[in-house]
């Protein structure tokens, strides 16, 4: 389901790359940004129960929290970094 889900997502991207004229660089990672954004907070999943990855995200941090070093949140708006719009780090302990 994770590949899937990942090939989803890459194919969107392929598409969006084919059907818009980007003019520059900084254009291009906007976009992309916006995308990914979008992606992350407000669309379901069918993969995850209908949820969208921030929200299963923060039901996991729930249910497993000693799997996370750092809380679950969505960023407000897009950022002008290429930044994870959510962070998990696996504690091994």
């Amino acid at each position: 389901q994770t590949n899937g889900m990942v090939a989803r997502f890459n194919g969107r991207i392929e598409d969006v790359l084919q059907s818009h004229r980007f003019h520059s660089g900084e254009d291009l990672e906007q976009t992309i940004l916006r995308y990914v954004h979008l992606y992350n907070s407000q669309l379901p999943q069918s993969a995850l129960k209908a949820r969208t990855p921030i929200d299963a995200l923060k039901d996991w941090q729930c249910q497993r929290p000693e799997l996370f070093r750092k809380r679950v949140y969505n960023h407000a708006g897009c950022d002008t970094k290429a930044l994870p719009y959510f962070e998990l780090e696996h504690n091994p302990e």
